[in-house]
């Protein structure tokens, strides 16, 4: 049986029961990039995710990717890149969320997206983690922060191992300041390498509502 996907109206800012998602995990269309909506879709574990020409799409996936920081995997091939890099923690936003749009060939990361996301940085909820190699930004990531969990939204590496490092660091800084875990959205081969893992929603939704009311500084 087919599901029917709603359409948001403009002023709802309240979600769908993300168990309605379709087997896709497809939940609603439409609406807008505000702060308000996004805040409120992260925090009800729904994240936007469309191409270019889309109508705006809204997911919630069943199973859903899931990173523990403790749980991240280090080679020893990844230690030696390491040495390699210095990483800083939310000085460059702005180029992070352009690099991983301008790499990618069919991007999601829109010029609507990148102005919602740059407004979520200024109110102090989108966050960046940048790894440079002889001060030339060369990997990173970004994403939301939620209470104590990071909800990553995309990551970029010039040189091998750069993103990785990236979400190493990251791991770090969430056991060291009382991170829960990172929501990887999606499952990825790639990511399943790295320690994340798969968890039905139920599990996920229940983790997320533990922790999107913390008052955690990570960096």
């Amino acid at each position: 049986m087919q599901v029917e996907i709603p359409k948001l109206l403009d002023n709802q800012y309240i979600f769908p029961d993300p168990k309605e998602a379709s087997e896709h995990g497809l939940l609603a269309w439409g609406g807008d990039l505000s702060p308000k909506r996004l805040i409120s879709a992260y925090r009800s574990g729904i994240f936007p995710w469309y191409s270019k020409g889309d109508p705006l799409l809204w997911w919630s996936p069943n199973p859903r990717l899931i990173l523990i920081p403790s749980e991240f995997r280090v080679t020893k091939s990844l230690k030696k890149s390491r040495k390699k890099f210095s990483v800083k923690f939310n000085s460059n936003f702005s180029e992070v969320i352009l690099k991983c749009s301008s790499l990618r060939k069919d991007t999601w990361i829109t010029k609507e997206m990148i102005r919602a996301y740059e407004t979520l940085h200024v109110m102090g909820y989108a966050k960046s983690v940048e790894c440079y190699e002889e001060d030339i930004l060369v990997g990173g990531l970004y994403g939301v922060q939620i209470g104590s969990l990071f909800c990553g939204e995309s990551m970029f590496s010039l040189v091998r191992d750069a993103s990785k490092v990236a979400l190493w660091s990251l791991c770090e800084v969430m056991i060291k300041n009382g991170g829960s875990f990172i929501d990887c959205q999606m499952p990825t081969d790639h990511l399943k390498s790295l320690g994340a893992k798969e968890v039905y929603r139920d599990k996920f939704l229940k983790e997320l509502e533990s922790n999107r009311d913390k008052e955690v500084k990570l960096f």
